[in-house]
């Protein structure tokens, strides 16, 4: 899931806040994340979830009319029709041309989410030496060409890890998280208050 960085023309006909709403809820996250690696259907996803089947399809339903995932077939399942869904990653990354730059407002419900998606991944963390990760919080001041750079960088590194994703519980694999969130924010100067 890419928000942007730049600035880009106004939209034709979607609007970033109903994309951007559809992706705000720690559910619809997990959901993503699944569809990532294998299509699913609304029974497979309530399984894995351990939600209800109609939470599910409501979610997917959401995700859908948001064009965040795409129906992927459609197969028969004890004598009804159970459509599979998947995560386009290469939508994803990248986004087409004409989508409009995303509003602060409507950033913040997502990171929101992010934020509660994280505290739920954080207790289910697997410490030891085969285990260790990264963590990077940092408020800083760069060159913005350095600062584009690593944003790229790190925009790659997201992408292959969404492409080399796989069923959940595939044999050899190992659940992981990836929580990523770089912005430019704005320099705000201190007040005379905060300069004493």
């Amino acid at each position: 899931m890419s928000l942007g960085d730049e600035p880009d023309p106004a939209p034709s006909g979607r609007t970033v806040t109903g994309d951007l709403r559809a992706l705000a809820h720690p559910i619809r996250l997990r959901i993503l994340s699944l569809l990532t690696g294998a299509e699913m259907t609304a029974a497979e996803v309530a399984r894995e979830l351990r939600i209800t089947h109609a939470n599910a399809s409501y979610h997917l339903r959401l995700l859908l009319n948001a064009d965040s995932i795409e129906v992927a077939g459609e197969e028969r399942i004890r004598g009804g029709q159970a459509k599979r869904y998947r995560y386009d990653v290469s939508k994803a990354f990248t986004p087409p041309p004409d989508r409009a730059h995303p509003q602060p407002d409507d950033v913040q419900i997502v990171y929101a989410a992010l934020a509660a998606e994280l505290q739920r991944r954080a207790r289910e963390i697997v410490t030891g030496p085969e285990a260790v990760g990264t963590l990077t919080d940092a408020e800083l001041w760069v060159d913005l060409d350095e600062w584009k750079q690593i944003r790229d960088r790190v925009a790659q590194a997201s992408e292959h890890l969404h492409r080399i994703a796989q069923r959940p519980h595939s044999p050899g694999t190992v659940r992981v998280s990836a929580s990523i969130a770089l912005f430019r924010m704005r320099d705000a100067a201190p007040t005379p208050q905060e300069q004493q």
